[in-house]
């Protein structure tokens, strides 16, 4: 088999589990507290990590890494895990999986944005039409297409689901500037992150002994949204020829997940979300393609 379509087995693979996991949240967050879904879910990515280190053979690579690295990984598993999940669980606990959902997909605005003051990127003014056009997609979604009443269904979850999107570009932009292995990257990142989720539910006394149900969705949520899909998206993109090959496969999964929601949840897909959210992706795949378009005749 030719490593373009292992490429492609990958990232569908990959497409197909993050289409899954907005409604494993909801039915996770019917049995589990957000912080408490967060420490059994990561604690099952941790386990699956390390099996798929054990799998690949390397574990060697966990001794080779510098204080610094360590350190890195520290601040890393701070953002995510920890913060970006504690933020998101409690966003999806407060809204419409629909909604929390599709105000998520701004981390690709957030990515561009910070993309700027700390990998030193230009931005072009179609990329920036293309930003507005997302962001309008933004108030769209936020205000059930009541534009003009500007009145949000419910302020905090929404202020959260786009908060969870700033941490997971902070995120993504800085974890660019490490080479390490991505397996590794992620197993470290983990770990330190399942640290400090212990310590938020001890501190707030929030451990609690979920029932078979919880335990089977925290379990899913660990080994599709947190382990192994991540793992396929790194195979995928090292079979592929070029990023852009697969990278706007990506943009079905949001949609792929509005069609599960309303299948599993029975939730009513309002038309406001349809439209936000296919705002959103043509704002970003335009932005994506002005990117590309500037690198080729960079290069030429």
């Amino acid at each position: 088999m030719q490593n373009q379509s292992k490429a492609y087995i990958f990232a569908i693979l990959s497409v197909l589990c993050w289409s899954t996991v907005a409604t494993a949240f909801k039915i996770a967050l019917s049995e589990l507290d957000y912080t408490s879904l967060l420490l059994f879910s990561n604690s099952f990515s941790v386990i699956v990590l390390l099996i798929i280190l054990i799998f690949e053979k390397k574990l060697y690579l966990l001794k080779s890494q510098s204080f610094r690295q360590v350190s890195y990984s520290m601040l890393m598993g701070f953002l995510n895990p920890y913060l970006y999940y504690i933020i998101l669980f409690k966003a999806y606990s407060l809204l419409p999986a629909q909604e929390a959902l599709t105000l998520n997909y701004t981390w690709a605005i957030v990515v561009s944005l910070l993309s700027i003051p700390i990998l030193k990127q230009k931005i072009r003014l179609s990329s920036f039409f293309a930003l507005l056009v997302s962001f309008f997609g933004v108030a769209v979604i936020t205000t059930k297409g009541n534009l003009l009443d500007l009145k949000f269904g419910n302020p905090e979850g929404v202020a959260l689901a786009l908060s969870s999107s700033l941490v997971w570009g902070l995120f993504w932009v800085l974890s660019i500037k490490d080479s390490r292995d991505g397996t590794i990257k992620l197993f470290m990142n983990f770990v330190f992150g399942l640290i400090f989720i212990l310590i938020h539910n001890i501190s707030i006394s929030s451990l609690q002994l979920p029932s078979l149900k919880g335990i089977i969705s925290a379990s899913y949520v660990g080994l599709f949204e947190m382990g192994i899909t991540f793992v396929f998206w790194l195979k995928a993109l090292k079979y592929s020829e070029t990023t852009a090959k697969i990278s706007n496969l990506v943009f079905l999964s949001p949609f792929l997940s509005l069609f599960f929601i309303s299948l599993v949840l029975k939730e009513e897909i309002l038309i406001s979300s349809f439209i936000g959210l296919s705002l959103i992706i043509i704002g970003v795949i335009v932005q994506n393609f002005t990117k590309n378009t500037t690198k080729k005749f960079s290069d030429s």
